[in-house]
């Protein structure tokens, strides 16, 4: 052999050098409650979104969850990052004017979906196909009653072109016997996913269970506390929990689910308006990440972006009276932080007009305006409230350190 290269043979060198994962898609399959892959069991952590992936494994963990977007550059990236991929496919929802009982309708649903699957069904990134996101959300049970054998067909397709990946749908919480309606009615579907929120989250695998669901559940969105379970203000206004709060609960949810082997995927790993621009946000729109990303951290055996940085907490938040006050009547609030790294924080202070769009399984919602002229001394320990119009309003909180960390906190108030 000729010690001179070809340069296809160069070109095929520096390939292989270069390409680190398995060439061939991994098989996946389905053992009683568990998941394999190759033969070895692969417990779901990660997180729903599509972005920052490579910090997202450095958290410790090792798959994200998409719901309907073109998944090739999303299935490279994971690759690249170390990741599998749940790709989901968007089955329309009857809540949105989708007639299951139009079979041209669902016909050129499914034309996609085959797409989809014959498409990237080799993919050596792909964990599993998801069928649908709480396709049966605000529906009574008998207008429910076509959803549930269009999952079935749906799953029975993917399985048809793909025996290599498990099929799972996502319900939205388990209800009363939703679960077992999915088991009975879909029997295609090997993966149970349930989005829950809240101390929801510490019975959810025990309930979706006790209706008889047998194989793996994988917690497909979770979170602190979702706007329908919050506290309310007298006018309706649904109260947040700061970042600190919110990463708090998260340890006790991650460490109750890591303990029974059920996968868990925080919502959401990126940043969306939904009631305020932080209620699902793992990050800011300017990029800072917030304290849960550290607890998902700390449970995985990871670490946040940015290495060993903590995230500022807020220690105390609160306005000095009360949260309804007539116009020209002077309001203070009060912040305590700190920042367990000794970082000199920087506090910025915002208030927005409460959202006028309420959103229904987080649909898009426009960001609600901002008011710079209604803050007064604004300091690192508090700010006043003067001189807005009357209307509802959240007053905003956003501790940075310096290092790409954030804590974030609101408070909702009226101007009579």
């Amino acid at each position: 052999m000729s010690s001179r290269q070809s340069p296809l043979a160069a070109a095929l060198f520096l390939l292989a050098l270069a390409w680190t994962g398995p060439l061939m898609a991994s098989v996946v399959t389905v053992r009683g409650a568990d998941i394999l892959v190759d033969g070895v069991p692969f417990v779901a952590d990660g997180a729903a979104g599509i972005d920052r992936l490579v910090e997202l494994r450095g958290t410790g963990a090792n798959v994200l969850r998409t719901y309907g977007e073109e998944p090739g550059e999303i299935l490279d990236a994971a690759q690249r990052a170390g990741l599998k991929v749940i790709v989901g496919f968007w089955m329309e929802h009857p809540r949105r004017g989708f007639d299951y009982g139009n079979r041209n309708a669902v016909d050129g649903q499914l034309a996609q979906l085959r797409q989809m699957v014959e498409r990237y069904r080799t993919h050596p990134a792909l964990l599993a196909w998801g069928i649908g996101n709480e396709v049966e959300t605000e529906l009574t049970p008998a207008q429910a009653a076509p959803v549930w054998p269009a999952i079935e067909e749906a799953a029975k397709l993917v399985k048809s072109l793909d025996p290599a990946h498990p099929v799972m749908a996502v319900l939205a919480d388990t209800g009363t016997d939703k679960v077992a309606t999915l088991k009975r009615m879909a029997p295609s579907v090997d993966v149970l996913g349930l989005n829950a929120y809240g101390d929801s989250l510490l019975t959810v695998a025990a309930r979706a269970r006790a209706q008889g669901w047998t194989g793996p559940i994988i917690v497909t969105e979770l979170g602190a506390l979702g706007q329908w379970q919050a506290g309310k203000t007298p006018w309706g206004a649904a109260i947040e929990l700061t970042s600190t709060e919110k990463a708090d609960k998260l340890r006790r949810y991650l460490t109750t689910f890591a303990q029974a082997k059920v996968g868990a995927l925080p919502f959401y790993w990126g940043q969306k308006q939904e009631v305020t621009p932080t209620w699902h946000s793992l990050f800011l729109p300017t990029g800072e990440w917030t304290e849960p990303v550290e607890a998902m951290a700390e449970i995985w055996g990871g670490k946040p972006p940015g290495g060993g940085n903590h995230a500022p907490r807020i220690l105390a938040f609160r306005l000095n009276g009360p949260a309804s006050f007539d116009r020209g009547t002077p309001a203070e609030a009060t912040l305590a932080a700190t920042d367990p790294d000794g970082d000199p924080l920087k506090v910025e202070w915002q208030i927005m007009a409460e959202t006028s769009v309420r959103s229904v399984g987080g649909d898009a919602e426009p960001v609600p305006p901002s008011f710079s002229q209604g803050l007064r001394h604004p300091s690192d320990t508090g700010v006043g409230i003067f001189e807005l119009e009357p209307g509802r309003y959240r007053l905003f909180v956003t501790v940075r350190d310096g290092r790409g960390a954030a804590a974030t906190g609101n408070i909702p108030f009226e101007v009579r």
